[in-house]
């Protein structure tokens, strides 16, 4: 997994676009007015599996009192969000093991993930960790891709998710490293039995938005 991201850095958001039909950005933003909107002051933010820094660039600039810190395990995606989110003062990046975040108990007052978790190796592991390095009362938002639960629409999804977007995604050259993003989507649980895991691992207030028949879904939980 870790050569899949390295070799799919330089084309990654151009790709992203492309397979999400443009709607990623949308859905993007969606994440980021809700976590600017519940929160407010000097808190400590970390994107978990940040990627080339969509979420903790806008979220840095969005508030100039946050205190954002995004980490990633790809040196490639970290190149790219380092020269995205140039200039940017409260905004940090650290290389690490989102299994076993870097950071003491309790250093953070929301966690945020995007597109990330369906690619961790044990996302109850990773679920652990957030809610660990959390701060009493703190909330982390999840947002990624998922089976749709309405049948009707599964044949689509399917022709389209299996056949069409690894090509989209990668073309020729790259078209293997998005059939295996597309079998991570399909191995990932449904949305309701996320949630659950969410309860699990000792959130509350667990509740969820959908997108695109709820092929694209943002999970929230509090810390108790």
């Amino acid at each position: 997994m870790y050569d899949i991201f390295e070799s799919l850095a330089p084309r990654y958001d151009r790709a992203n676009a492309r397979i999400s039909l443009g709607l990623e950005k949308g859905w993007k933003r969606m994440m980021v007015k809700r976590v600017l909107a519940e929160n407010s002051g000097g808190k400590d933010i970390l994107d978990v599996c940040c990627g080339t820094g969509d979420i903790a660039i806008a979220l840095a600039r969005g508030n100039p009192a946050f205190d954002v810190t995004g980490i990633d395990f790809s040196p490639a995606m970290l190149a790219q969000a380092r020269e995205k989110g140039a200039g940017i003062t409260n905004l940090h990046w650290v290389q690490g093991d989102v299994m076993d975040l870097p950071f003491k108990d309790e250093s953070f007052d929301v966690v945020c993930i995007s597109f990330g978790l369906r690619n961790t190796p044990d996302y109850r592991r990773v679920l652990r960790e957030m809610r660990r390095i959390l701060r009493p009362g703190g909330k982390v938002y999840c947002l990624d891709s998922f089976v749709p639960d309405n049948p009707a629409i599964l044949p689509a999804y399917r022709l389209y998710f299996r056949h069409m977007m690894p090509v989209l995604g990668g073309g020729r050259k790259y078209r293997k490293q998005y059939t295996w993003l597309c079998q991570s989507t399909e191995q990932f649980p449904r949305r309701r039995e996320l949630m659950k895991q969410f309860v699990r691992a000792g959130f509350t207030q667990v509740q969820s938005r959908s997108r695109m028949l709820g092929a694209c879904v943002l999970i929230e939980g509090t810390k108790a």
